[in-house]
């Protein structure tokens, strides 16, 4: 009897010991899962946060890319009606024009981009002689980009026809460093060109920039001269400009000149010469590729002694280049020439030659060391040779002259001699290279 009772209670305890065992083994089992359970929900938390982050991503993208299209329908929106505006306003000039039967001299085109203070003033500058002779010279404002001051200040003038160039290709300059600005310029000035020459059919066109103020007699000038630039093939165009044309170096008003190095700032071309510049035009620096050799060949350039436009353009992609050294005191002329009866035979191209031929050769050779110190004290026309370049450079600073070359010729010359007045007064300098004299048949 004992015996069993021991018995019963070992089993008692044995199964006391399994029950235990198992408890352990559910607790153990249950906290297995609830933390397995626990990380499922952390990761389900995360997954659902991340969801709604991306949710509100690609709903902020949705939000820009309806805000872009509308963007882009406006923008399609304004250019259609800037489209028919142009073609209104081109539409009534050309009525204009049938309507008096008369055939412009040349258009008037003035390139801008963003600057409306400096168009403005140069707009109001061309209006104020531009009016009587609207039909002749058909005023045209061209502006490169979508400045809304300088497209409102352009559209604001009744009387001029406004032109827009939007280019959005990407520019790639040729050479790290370089400014972009002067290669949306040379787009800008061929797509203006090809519209006025091939799609509005003018025979010649009058290139001005957004900062320059013209002359009384500018349009008189330029019609006298448009009879000689369609006749003379030697003439690739002419300027109103003279770059050492400072006060200090000019006397008469009516003296024109032939010169080998393109001026620039206020010029005339015809449809013929921009037909053969027109496919080779230059991605930037479209001035200086004009100046090479290479492109104007044995062509020359017109100019007159006194500028018939002022550039006041301190400020603008050239970052006022020259400006307070050559610009600021250039003389813009004042004096009303009678154009209509001048005779400028003289500037074809021999009789030019021998003219300025005779000139040089009378004027009193300078020699030695002291020749600038001479030509101070002289009271007649003088004439200094330099060697070369530096030897140019040397002089002309002394003088206070344009020292620039542009592949091997110095500013205003003609066959390698460059002029100007001696402190205001008719005696006239001439400065003459080494091989001038063979060149003038000297």
């Amino acid at each position: 009897m004992a015996r069993t009772i021991v018995d019963l209670r070992f089993l008692f305890l044995l199964v006391v010991a399994i029950f235990i065992f198992i408890q352990m083994r559910l607790f153990a089992t249950q906290s297995h899962y609830a933390e397995r359970a626990a990380a499922a929900e952390k990761s389900e938390n995360q997954c659902v946060s991340e969801s709604q982050e991306l949710i509100s991503q690609i709903s902020k993208q949705q939000e820009r890319i309806v805000a872009l299209e509308e963007k882009r329908l406006r923008h399609d929106e304004e250019r259609a009606q800037l489209k028919m505006l142009i073609q209104d306003l081109q539409k009534k000039l050309e009525l204009t024009s049938s309507s008096r039967g008369e055939v412009p001299v040349a258009a008037v085109v003035v390139m801008a981009c963003n600057r409306p203070d400096y168009l403005e003033r140069t707009i109001e500058s061309i209006l104020k002689y531009q009016n009587s002779v609207a039909s002749k010279f058909p005023l045209f404002i061209s502006q490169d980009g979508t400045n809304a001051d300088v497209r409102n200040k352009a559209m604001s003038y009744s009387d001029v026809t406004y032109m827009q160039h939007i280019d959005l290709e990407p520019v790639q300059t040729e050479r790290p460093g370089e400014i972009i600005a002067y290669y949306k310029i040379a787009r800008h000035y061929k797509w203006a060109m090809d519209e006025l020459f091939n799609k509005r059919n003018f025979s010649r066109v009058i290139i001005l920039e957004d900062d320059m103020e013209i002359a009384p007699d500018f349009f008189e000038y330029f019609e006298a001269t448009a009879t000689l630039l369609d006749t003379d093939k030697t003439i690739m165009a002419v300027s109103s400009w003279n770059d050492n044309g400072q006060q200090q170096f000019v006397n008469d008003p009516e003296a024109l000149y032939r010169s080998d190095f393109f001026p620039g700032l206020g010029w005339m071309l015809t449809k013929s010469t921009w037909e053969e510049l027109s496919p080779k035009w230059p991605k930037a620096y479209w001035d200086d590729w004009v100046r090479l050799k290479e492109v104007h060949k044995d062509q020359q350039f017109i100019h007159p002694e006194v500028c018939r436009t002022y550039n006041f353009g301190e400020h603008g992609s050239s970052m006022g280049q020259f400006f307070q050294q050559y610009l600021q005191t250039i003389k813009l002329n004042d004096v009303q020439v009678n154009w209509k009866s001048a005779d400028l035979s003289y500037l074809k191209e021999e009789n030019f030659k021998n003219k300025f031929a005779k000139e040089v050769s009378e004027a009193k050779p300078l020699q030695g060391p002291d020749a600038i110190l001479k030509a101070h004290n002289m009271d007649v026309d003088v004439r200094i040779q330099y060697n070369d370049q530096r030897d140019f450079e040397r002089i002309a600073r002394q003088f206070g002259i344009f020292e620039e070359w542009k592949d091997g010729i110095p500013r205003t010359a003609y066959k390698g001699v460059v002029v100007f007045r001696y402190n205001k007064t008719r005696r006239r300098i001439f400065l003459v290279s080494p091989d001038s004299l063979k060149q003038l048949g000297l």
